[in-house]
């Protein structure tokens, strides 16, 4: 129950996508469950991996409400590499920092990069 429900106060709840009435909304279920860009925070680092070859690592998004396939899709096409989905991180082959950081500013996400921080995994 809505807080002004029942009274001449009270609006009815609409869709952010298609503008419509909830109850009268088309849209598709997983597009409703999605959180804008902007109200998330990619976290890119650089991951120095066995025989010394370089991952670059963007964390701090939930698969589940996001569609990693085609953000890594995306990506992989951008730095030309190669890449997996791991977890809830998404892995690039090679030192990409600038490049994704660069394409997840423009797609809106909010971005934190630690290059000076390399872990060893």
């Amino acid at each position: 129950m809505r807080l002004f429900e029942g009274t001449p106060l009270d609006i009815p709840p609409k869709c952010e996508h298609c503008g419509s009435l909830e109850s009268e909304c088309r849209c598709d279920p997983k597009l409703k469950s999605r959180i804008a860009p902007q109200k998330q925070t990619a976290q890119l680092r650089i991951e120095k991996r066995k025989n010394g070859r370089l991952v670059t690592v963007v964390s701090g998004l939930s698969s589940t409400v996001n569609d990693f396939d085609e953000l890594l899709s995306k990506l992989k096409s951008s730095c030309g590499a190669g890449g997996t989905i791991d977890a809830d991180n998404l892995e690039i082959q090679g030192e990409h920092l600038s490049r994704i950081e660069e394409l997840l500013l423009e797609i809106g996400y909010r971005v934190k990069s630690s290059s000076t921080n390399m872990r060893k995994r």
